[in-house]
């Protein structure tokens, strides 16, 4: 591998000028204010499973539309409330089997793990929630699902349900409601970004090598899927390049960040083809709040810091929470 991006020193001061809409909040406001109008209460259900140490249930929550959505929780066995870690999964994964991912739970932490709707297919052991909305002609993948318009694009769903998420995890006995934090890696970084900037109950995010990130810049210059859906849509669809950005403005992580006042850790890796390290410091570098780091790991791509950034966030958010 290669370097993919600019030099470290001219990363970290990358600040660029990003497209925000003049109705980013209220378009915001109105689309939770209509899901959760929709809501219904959260449903929790046992789950059979050879691990003994921990519990894991089934959670099912009402996200956009009042759709639902599934969602995996791993908690210690002990008396609540205790702190809870939402993680958000990347791109063509699903939510997997109950008790694939135990470390947040083993290190004393309710883990709550979303579905992505429509996705569950790309990798990994699976997922459990369609996404019962038709789109117009796309390029395959979830790109482009929707992008002629915010009120019709996938994202717009999926960062829906993130959010109302935590509606759902903030009414249960287990979970103390001060005390949630957001993560996840590549998509389930930006719909970190996302969910943290929309909910007031985030106390910390942690977005690892986050993808949907200054969508302009990525759509140009990344080399590998699945930016490159975007470029391959709009190589077909000539005339529509200003209405797909536009459409995609409401939906970019530097947007978010500009609206995140919580502690926040960010990581990103410099040899990463798939999410450009510009990107990342592009929405570490507009972000609102006063506690906020990033770990840079010089030599690796998309994987990122993986175990050992793991390790950095546990002690991290030990000091947060």
């Amino acid at each position: 591998m290669a370097l993919t991006d600019l030099p470290l020193d001219q990363l970290r001061s990358f600040r660029p000028d990003v497209a925000e809409p003049a109705d980013f909040d209220d378009f915001w406001a109105h689309t939770l204010t209509e899901s959760r109008a929709l809501a219904t209460a959260p449903t929790v259900e046992p789950v059979g499973t050879p691990i003994t140490q921990l519990i894991i249930e089934d959670l099912t929550f009402s996200g956009f539309g009042g759709e639902s959505i599934r969602a995996w929780i791993t908690r210690p066995r002990v008396d609540g409330p205790l702190p809870t870690v939402v993680e958000y999964i990347g791109y063509g994964g699903g939510r997997g089997l109950p008790g694939e991912r135990l470390q947040w739970a083993a290190a004393g932490y309710v883990h709550v793990l979303m579905d992505t709707r429509g996705q569950g297919a790309g990798w990994g052991s699976g997922g459990d929630t369609p996404d019962p909305h038709g789109s117009d002609g796309a390029t395959p993948g979830f790109m482009t699902r929707g992008i002629r318009a915010p009120e019709t694009y996938y994202y717009r769903r999926v960062f829906t349900d993130a959010v109302l998420l935590i509606d759902a995890v903030s009414r249960l006995d287990a979970v103390d409601g001060d005390r949630i934090s957001v993560t996840g890696g590549s998509q389930g970084g930006g719909i970190s970004l996302a969910a943290a900037a929309l909910h007031p109950r985030v106390s910390a995010v942690m977005p690892d090598v986050p993808f949907l990130c200054h969508f302009r810049r990525s759509v140009q210059l990344t080399p590998d899927n699945p930016f490159v859906e975007i470029g391959r849509y709009l190589s077909v669809h000539r005339g529509a390049v200003d209405e797909v950005f536009e459409t995609l403005s409401y939906f970019d992580g530097v947007n978010f960040a500009r609206r995140i006042t919580a502690p926040v850790l960010f990581s990103v890796a410099l040899m990463d083809p798939i999410v450009l390290p510009s990107s990342v410091f592009a929405a570490f570098n507009h972000c609102a709040s006063t506690d906020a780091d990033i770990a840079v790991y010089e030599f690796n791509g998309h994987e990122g810091g993986q175990a050992v950034q793991w390790l950095r966030q546990t002690e991290w958010l030990a000091a947060r929470v």
